[in-house]
């Protein structure tokens, strides 16, 4: 974390990608809404040689909102793999105590990076496929404690990882990715707060399935500390 917040980020996750999402309101116009998100997922080091990082919960998200963003929520999650111009086929590797160590760090990394080799991958381009993502979710508020993942799909609609609170707000393994979301969202052609629009019952479901998510008005650092 420290590392990140020093700068140490590679230069291709500094420029953001938009995603457009829409929401059939019932007996009114539909919404349609366009956020920005880093192309990858969290990496420390440069363009030419990076490692990608999980985070524990607390980590991802003091480092979302010191830059000023949020952490994706499910419904986000499956728009960015839906407009993605390049899925990577999940590659997991086998369970134990190892998932959590620098070692399996690397070595998905490195399976991550070959797969892009093989395929000619660009950096800067948006990709997902190869991670599952820690969301917010109203989850939290009942599961106070745990961090929630998701993703790592498959193909549209078929994420191995079902939306999940199971693990404990300190804990990462190497299959985690912290996808950043800008605060800044374009809803009908004006700028508004991401963190507005999650708080708003008559909008929030175009970003959130769930609907509105409890806290996240307060920033995520606060959201976070709220569960537990």
């Amino acid at each position: 974390m420290h590392e990140l917040l020093k700068g140490n980020l590679p230069a291709f996750l500094r420029n953001l990608v938009p995603i457009e999402l829409s929401y059939a309101r019932p007996n009114s116009k539909p919404l349609t809404a366009t956020i920005f998100v880093t192309p990858d997922y969290l990496a420390v080091g440069t363009d030419a040689d990076f490692l990608r990082i999980p985070m524990n919960l607390h980590s991802a998200a003091a480092i979302a909102s010191h830059f000023g963003f949020l952490l994706p929520t499910k419904k986000i999650v499956d728009a960015i793999y839906r407009e993605s111009r390049f899925h990577f086929m999940p590659q997991p590797l086998p369970a134990g105590p190892q998932m959590t160590s620098t070692g399996y760090y690397r070595l998905h990394n490195q399976m991550i990076e070959e797969q892009s080799r093989a395929r000619g991958i660009s950096l800067g381009a948006l990709v997902s496929g190869h991670k599952k993502d820690l969301v917010i979710t109203n989850r939290l508020v009942a599961r106070p404690g745990q961090l929630a993942i998701y993703g790592w799909h498959r193909g549209f609609g078929d994420p191995i990882q079902p939306l999940s609170t199971v693990h404990g707000a300190g804990y990462a393994d190497y299959s985690h990715g912290i996808r950043l979301v800008s605060e800044i969202v374009i809803l009908d052609g004006k700028v508004r707060s991401v963190r507005d629009i999650l708080r708003d019952p008559s909008l929030a479901k175009i970003l959130s399935d769930e609907g509105v998510i409890r806290g996240v008005e307060r920033g995520l650092e606060t959201f976070i500390a709220a569960q537990n």
